[in-house]
């Protein structure tokens, strides 16, 4: 059976990257597409036209995510491999000082129901395919007991909030035979703040190969749900 993701998040960054290895390792794609100005898939299709297929995706937006499964679906009978990478950041500011909590808001709805909407949209297709893999792009900023910020408060507890959806969903889908990767990519230097960090530690390019490595490989103890970093180590969410 042909193998088939969609990965949300695809413009740019571990997005992007992540697409362009599934791609590489003869993975059929179909690409969350929020930022049709931004030409990097564009350029991924023309070197993969049978395989890549962009979609239309706010992962912010219900209608947009039902409308995205319907395309889909119209295209492929199933769907092996879920990679919600889609995020953005939630705001800054200093307590006392005026917090943006419209923009914590935003992050709660993109980083954390963004997941969630993915799942129960494609939901059926998932049913269908052979992997049932759902991945879910976290970070340690959402990590309660380790948290050592003292700032950040959006991103973080959005983060903390799709922990929590996905012990939800590891509750409910793992008897359905759905696995689970819950992960943390590392300090990259990409577009969160809508234009690329240079102080990070990688490139998307090099997150991006341990972590498919991650999200494709079978777990020894797939009945654990856990938070794996880029260097292996776990977390406590």
């Amino acid at each position: 059976m042909e193998r088939i993701a969609i990965v949300t998040g695809a413009d740019r960054g571990l997005g992007l990257a992540l697409t362009a290895s599934l791609l590489a390792q003869g993975w059929r794609v179909f690409a969350g597409q929020y930022m049709p100005e931004w030409p990097a898939l564009g350029e991924l299709v023309a070197e993969h036209p049978q395989s890549l297929r962009l979609v239309p995706l706010d992962v912010g937006d219900t209608p947009s995510v039902q409308a995205a499964a319907a395309l889909v679906a119209a295209e492929a009978d199933h769907v092996d491999l879920l990679i919600s990478n889609a995020g953005i950041t939630g705001g800054h500011g200093v307590l006392g000082e005026g917090l943006d909590y419209e923009a914590m808001m935003r992050a709660y709805n993109v980083n954390s129901l963004g997941g969630l909407r993915m799942v129960e949209a494609f939901l059926p297709l998932l049913d269908r395919g052979q992997m049932k893999r759902l991945c879910f792009v976290s970070s340690e900023a959402g990590s309660v007991a380790l948290a050592h910020r003292d700032q950040g408060y959006g991103y973080g507890m959005s983060k903390t909030a799709l922990n929590m959806i996905v012990r939800l969903l590891f509750n409910s889908l793992r008897r359905e035979g759905y696995t689970f990767r819950l992960y943390h990519p590392g300090w990259m230097r990409g577009y969160m703040s809508g234009r690329k960090g240079m102080h990070a530690d990688m490139e998307p390019e090099e997150a991006a190969v341990p972590a498919l490595a991650y999200f494709v490989r079978p777990r020894e103890d797939e009945d654990r749900l856990v938070l794996i970093d880029y260097l292996g180590g776990e977390w406590p969410f």
